[in-house]
């Protein structure tokens, strides 16, 4: 019981990233003297296309990454979110790793950084680790397929009440999500003005409303009758590959 009570609390003092927590003891151990804290604000840029990825992000507690995808109109396409469940930049591969995509802040908080080379010359040490990062990458092929499944096929209402969703269990709040409408539109890769329009069906029938750079959900059981199932798709393979890595509301509870 004791050792159980250790491990527990040795786990608990990590940064709260459940990927860097998902990591046996002797394996956080080894990157441990190489990781630091630093607060970010929404909107910060952690990567633009090109740029030589040196350091690995993970997002803690409720910070959320985007990843936006350019394109030839000027606009950016938001992708995947990336919370307290992965990690983001430089995760498998070694040597110079150009980013593809702009990587930004989307929710401001906490993220735990490390240095590439210092998570690759861990990984070398260990076959575990190698494993786990390996398996996340597995997750977050899973979560982009999804994605790319899920724009071409659902509506724009189902996408958006997906996404608050997902964006509410990684951060743990259970009634708002720090978003305007222009950071809706730019996720759903439409509009400002259509945004407006999926915000208004979903204030009249009172499963949302709206304050200034918030999304305020009243009704969430409503909100999940109305989203897609692709979110819980992703949700079945994190379990499936890194179980107790993908927030969920009984882990919040617990």
């Amino acid at each position: 019981m004791d050792a159980r009570i250790s491990k527990m609390t040795e786990v608990e003092s990590r940064p709260a990233n459940n990927l860097l927590r998902r990591l046996s003891q002797a394996d956080y151990a080894l990157l441990a003297p190489h990781v630091t804290i630093e607060n970010a604000v929404a909107n910060q840029l952690l990567y633009s296309p090109g740029d030589d990825v040196q350091v690995v992000h993970f997002p803690c507690g409720p910070a959320l990454a985007t990843f936006l995808v350019p394109n030839e109109d000027g606009r950016d396409v938001e992708t995947i979110l990336v919370g307290r469940e992965g990690a983001v930049g430089g995760i498998v591969s070694e040597g110079f790793l150009p980013a593809y995509t702009r990587i930004c802040v989307k929710f401001s908080g906490p993220f735990a950084r490390v240095h590439v080379a210092k998570l690759e010359a861990a990984k070398l040490r260990s076959v575990s680790m190698r494993n786990i990062f390996a398996r996340y990458a597995d997750c977050m092929l899973a979560q982009i397929f999804q994605s790319t499944a899920c724009n071409a096929i659902h509506s724009i209402e189902q996408r958006t009440a997906k996404w608050i969703l997902a964006a509410m269990e990684r951060t743990g709040d259970e009634d708002s999500v720090p978003l305007t409408h222009e950071q809706l539109a730019t996720l759903l890769g439409v509009g400002r003005s259509y945004a407006s329009r999926v915000l208004q069906s979903f204030k009249a029938e009172r499963i949302l409303d709206t304050r200034r750079g918030s999304i305020l959900v009243r009704n969430r059981d409503g909100l999940k009758l109305r989203a897609c199932l692709c979110n819980d798709a992703v949700k079945m393979h994190f379990e499936e590959v890194l179980r107790g890595v993908y927030p969920t509301e009984q882990q919040e509870a617990g």
